[in-house]
């Protein structure tokens, strides 16, 4: 694929805020139908895939995104660093409990892919075990499919630029503060890294599943984008009630 700094962070010409967050607010209304007639047929579940660099809007995609849902119907999983117990045990053990069931719609706020990202850059894993974790990937997100699972993994993109403008704001903005980690800085210096691990995650990883890029400097058309992304995702299923 092409580098990600390629890759707009904007939204594209013609498409206007007060467009775009009226048509969020269509597709939020057309969501919570979906939903109910995905729960109650029982065919299907849904995985979402959040990730992104460290404030790039995953937070705030699933508040605004999925607040129209029945939270009966769908379940938000965030995964941190692997607890000492998470340590102990392959490194899916801790995502398969959390794989959807019939009917639902599980978010993950980062993933798996975590697992590849953090040795990558730190290099805690040697190449040979790196790929194997590719590879365990693939297999496990197959099996999902397999399943009856739709899997939509997007990869929110901000520039440099605005991710010093969110981060700094974590310090400055009394209600953002909480949200503020010393390691960001840390984690921001390995930012090319980070990228450059993201381009190979989307080679490896990209292929059965394609990953959705979106540009997510302006959270207006982030939300806009995943918001019709979802809604035709889960339309071309043809869903209907049980008579």
């Amino acid at each position: 694929m092409n580098h990600l700094e390629d890759f707009p962070t904007t939204a594209p010409n013609g498409i206007e805020k007060k467009f775009a967050e009226n048509e969020t607010l269509r597709y939020k209304k057309q969501l919570f139908n979906l939903q109910n007639i995905l729960f109650a047929e029982q065919k299907h579940s849904v995985l979402i895939i959040l990730q992104g660099m460290d404030a790039a809007g995953k937070d705030g995609t699933i508040r605004h995104v999925f607040s129209s849902m029945n939270p009966m119907g769908v379940n938000i999983k965030a995964f941190k660093i692997p607890s000492s117990e998470e340590k102990t045990h392959d490194f899916l053990w801790r995502i398969h409990p959390h794989a959807p069931a019939t009917g639902m719609i599980e978010i993950f706020n980062r993933s798996h892919y975590e697992d590849i990202l953090v040795p990558s850059v730190h290099k805690t894993i040697s190449r040979k075990g790196l790929d194997s974790r590719y590879d365990s990937i693939n297999h496990f997100e197959q099996h999902l499919r397999a399943s009856g699972t739709v899997i939509l993994k997007f990869f929110l993109h901000i520039s440099e630029e605005e991710q010093v403008l969110r981060l700094k704001e974590r310090l400055n903005i009394p209600h953002k503060k909480w949200k503020y980690d010393p390691a960001d800085s840390t984690e921001f210096s390995h930012r090319q890294a980070y990228l450059k691990t993201y381009e190979r995650i989307f080679e490896r990883c990209g292929t059965k599943q394609p990953w959705f890029i979106v540009p997510a400097d302006q959270k207006w058309y982030r939300n806009f984008f995943i918001a019709r992304q979802v809604r035709n995702t889960l339309k071309a299923l043809k869903m209907k009630y049980p008579s």
